[in-house]
């Protein structure tokens, strides 16, 4: 993977939103802005129709929206943070962290790898608190891109 996961322009400090929908919209609009993804409609009917398989929050307070889709042009991961929380669907309740996975169609295993890697950082405590206790977004990216090695 050339480009790096994750930067600072794919961080949004405060999710100031209510559904699971607009806190996806927010951050494919930051892939959009950082030149990952080519059309934010279409990679967001992607997305929904992902999750409308299942449901894709996680315990531990985390919501993780995530497609393979021709309109991603490189990996990528954009992460939010919800104070308010978002329901994900997670059976213990709203996500008050957002990570949203782009992988280009073709991307073969990268899909399945990536999301392999994420799951194993965020069921850490200490990593998600990490995250959401960070004071700013480059501190996001930097935790990310750190803990989070794709083999």
């Amino acid at each position: 993977m050339g480009h790096p996961l994750i930067t600072p322009g794919l961080v949004v400090m405060d999710l100031g939103v209510a559904d699971r929908d607009a806190a996806t919209r927010v951050l494919i609009d930051r892939m959009v802005a950082a030149g990952r993804v080519t059309d934010a409609e279409a990679f967001h009917a992607d997305v929904r129709t992902r999750e409308a398989q299942t449901a894709t929050g996680m315990p531990g307070g985390i919501g993780l929206p995530h497609a393979r889709s021709a309109c991603v042009l490189a990996p990528s991961l954009a992460v939010g943070r919800a104070p308010r929380g978002v329901d994900f669907g997670a059976p213990d309740g709203p996500a008050t962290l957002v990570v949203l996975i782009a992988v280009p169609a073709g991307g073969g295993d990268d899909h399945l790898r990536l999301l392999a890697a994420l799951s194993r950082r965020l069921v850490h405590d200490s990593f998600r608190t990490s995250i959401l206790q960070a004071p700013d977004a480059a501190t996001v990216a930097d935790i990310v891109t750190r803990q989070v090695v794709v083999s």
